[in-house]
């Protein structure tokens, strides 16, 4: 290990993503890997996608670590989730996809933040799976964020018609993985899905990082 890698540790120690903890290698820690709020399939038939899956609940230090992640810039978090959302997909939807894709932020919270926390997830998970990642849907306006409003109906009035998918040929006869951070209600998954069916896609499958409690499996 080389001066600057020694110093940049003595720095910069990595640390848990999720209690955050000192760590000698690695992102997550024994104690964390062992108690970690596991999820697995959230839905199975939803509408306008196959089935939705995510290995952890959102609650506690998952909660806090995707707080971190989305809105704190730490987007170091990313190849853990990642590494997480791809086991899942193995072991939950092996087979079923094509190529990824991800639910796109806008162009005006994408310059306030400066990264879209779903692509981050979305490219991490499909190199963990060996599969392409593509920029299938582009968000057309602002909407107000999800998590700010009660109840299914008022998310997905709030999202109906903000996505689109501008090159139809890229998922056209194709299966999409698509990528977003957090299941709530599933109404975004479902308006994305929806548009990517009326572009020609086969079928969708969805995978998160993690899932409210509220989204048990029907």
């Amino acid at each position: 290990m080389g001066l600057w890698e020694n110093v940049k540790r003595l720095l910069f120690p990595p640390r848990c993503v999720f209690c955050r903890r000192v760590l000698e290698a690695g992102s997550v820690c024994g104690e964390c890997a062992a108690s970690l709020p596991r999820c697995g399939e959230v839905k199975s038939g939803g509408e306008f996608f196959s089935k939705c899956a995510a290995p952890l609940y959102y609650t506690g230090d998952v909660r806090s670590a995707l707080l971190r992640y989305k809105f704190h810039g730490r987007t170091s978090c990313a190849p853990a989730f990642a590494a997480l959302m791809a086991q899942c997909v193995r072991e939950h939807m092996d087979g079923m996809y094509d190529l990824a894709a991800w639910v796109p932020v806008s162009a005006k919270r994408l310059r306030a933040r400066g990264y879209d926390q779903s692509r981050l997830l979305a490219e991490r998970t499909a190199e963990e799976l060996g599969v392409p990642a593509e920029a299938l849907l582009r968000k057309t306006r602002h909407t107000k964020a999800n998590s700010g409003l009660r109840g299914r109906e008022a998310r997905a009035a709030n999202i109906l018609g903000a996505y689109e998918v501008p090159e139809p040929e890229k998922c056209r006869g194709r299966r999409v993985l698509l990528i977003d951070d957090i299941y709530t209600t599933g109404a975004t998954m479902s308006e994305c899905s929806r548009m990517l069916l009326m572009a020609g896609a086969e079928d969708v499958v969805c995978v998160t990082a993690a899932a409210a409690r509220l989204a048990r499996k029907p």
